[in-house]
């Protein structure tokens, strides 16, 4: 099964540093039995700068037992430069899968004057790297699967399709056993609680990102006397159930497609036409891509485009990509499509996708089959002929035959009684569309959910160039002032 966009944060396709914890050089601050030591490098990269600490915490594997099994969480923290310390800033980057502890070091300047006041924090959740990191296939499996039609046009395409997906989901089992079952967002929550705890804050203070704006969402849900500061930007719709998801990407994809068009002075009917007519050909025929043993399938060119969506810094390199596709060279949409799927040169493939779909097949309850996916076809494509047909095939395969069965169709954000919340929406993001942000404001609750609006591109508002955002952003955490309710950056 080759992934389709869910919730994504755009920065783990970008990520520079992985960390791990040493055993020499540590302290415990003595809150909770935390030692931390020097972050050490692993095969993905080299160890963050000595300012970085690391740990390992332990937590229940099922917090139904909390005197059971336990599982070890991957932490990472620098603290704080300033003497007016408010606390820790707990940071999640979205996924679900994203590792905190590799993206904290290169996130860091992005936030280096929320350094002044608070120690910069993260971890990686459990089920993804430090923390019990689930891998489903071997690399060279999830090579041979990039030949998998994702959007089947036969009964033939459709049952290799749907096996393919079983397939993922057994290889998850085998390799995660019991974990499998324990990796829920509100599992998740739950380990932020026992981390705010051990870090020794009274509240947590939180900037979530993507999909940490639901795990946000539902620690404030469930622990609404414990919220301090808490920052959500690139927020999803906490009322959508699968398909409501996989419409509004289909909807925030296509609109950022059209605004990348109109800037490059095309009309976006007709250039979403010209591309939607490329991915049919490329489905029916993939593209030479410098490669001998890989070509550019229809499923790697849809992921290609969608990476530099995410970034309008980034829409040139989408020009010259498509460009050459046109042209029969399909190499630099293939490079684009192995950034998001982190593959590096010599073929290995980083672990993210296999951590999101563990995480949101224990979440979603709802299990679309292909043939409700065969009537939401006319639906999905009149939102998006480049991306409606591949998000409507994937609500099917996402979490066909998934070992462990859902949790909800959409998850609990209310917080009645929380301190104030401040939920950020960018009118142009792709990936989780502004229309999510006002959702979850209101969901939260009255005098809880508090709303700021940036007129702007790209996945997430906060240090995306706006310093009305960063302002208003920096104003609330560093000082505790909250704005006005739908205040608006332009």
């Amino acid at each position: 099964m080759t992934r389709f966009v869910r919730w994504a944060a755009a920065a783990a396709a970008s990520a520079l540093l992985a960390a791990g914890c040493s055993g020499g050089d540590t302290s415990d601050d003595g809150k909770g039995g935390l030692s931390w030591g020097r972050c050490k490098a692993t095969a993905d990269g080299p160890a963050p700068s000595s300012e970085w600490q690391c740990a390992t915490l332990e937590v229940p594997l099922d917090w139904s037992k909390p005197d059971g099994e336990t599982i070890g969480l991957g932490l990472i923290r620098a603290k704080a430069r300033g003497g007016d310390r408010v606390g820790s800033l707990l940071f999640n980057f979205g996924g679900p899968g994203a590792s905190g502890v590799s993206m904290m070091p290169s996130y860091a300047p992005t936030v280096s004057r929320l350094r002044e006041r608070y120690d910069l924090v993260s971890w990686d959740p459990r089920g993804v790297g430090a923390s019990e990191g689930v891998r489903c296939r071997a690399d060279q499996e999830i090579q041979a699967a990039e030949s998998v039609d994702v959007t089947p046009d036969t009964p033939a395409e459709e049952k290799a399709y749907l096996a393919d997906a079983a397939d993922f989901g057994r290889g998850c089992e085998k390799n995660a056993g019991k974990l499998l079952a324990h990796v829920s967002t509100a599992d998740s929550a739950r380990d932020m609680d026992r981390i705010r705890e051990v870090l020794g804050d009274a509240r947590m203070h939180y900037f979530g990102i993507s999909y940490g704006t639901e795990l946000g969402g539902t620690y404030a849900h469930l622990f609404p006397e414990k919220v301090g500061r808490m920052t959500l930007d690139a927020v999803v719709d906490p009322g959508a159930d699968t398909v409501g998801h996989a419409e509004n990407q289909a909807r925030g994809f296509q609109r950022a497609l059209d605004n990348y068009l109109a800037s490059t002075g095309q009309d976006p009917q007709e250039g979403s036409r010209e591309i939607a007519a490329l991915l049919r050909r490329i489905d029916d025929r993939p593209l030479s891509a410098g490669t001998p043993e890989r070509k550019l399938t229809q499923s790697l060119a849809v992921t290609g485009i969608i990476l530099p969506l995410y970034d309008k810094d980034s829409w040139p390199t989408l020009t010259s990509a498509l460009a050459a596709a046109k042209k029969g060279d399909g190499s630099e949409l293939l490079a684009l499509a192995d950034g998001y799927n982190e593959r590096d040169p010599s073929g290995r493939y980083g672990t993210t996708t296999h951590s999101q779909r563990v995480i949101s097949c224990l979440d979603d309850r709802q299990r679309p089959t292909a043939a409700g996916t065969r009537k939401l076809l006319p639906r999905f494509e009149k939102i998006s002929p480049v991306f409606g047909t591949f998000l409507a095939w994937d609500t099917a395969g996402w979490c066909h035959d998934w070992p462990v069965p859902g949790q909800h169709d959409t998850p609990e954000v209310g917080a009645p009684g929380a301190a104030p919340v401040l939920v950020v929406g960018n009118t142009g993001d792709p990936a989780t569309p502004y229309e999510g942000a006002r959702r979850m404001a209101d969901e939260l609750g009255e005098g809880v959910g508090v709303m700021l609006t940036w007129r702007g591109e790209g996945h997430g508002a906060y240090g995306s160039g706006s310093d009305c955002v960063d302002s208003t952003v920096e104003a609330y955490l560093l000082d505790g002032s909250v704005p006005k309710d739908g205040k608006v950056c332009s």
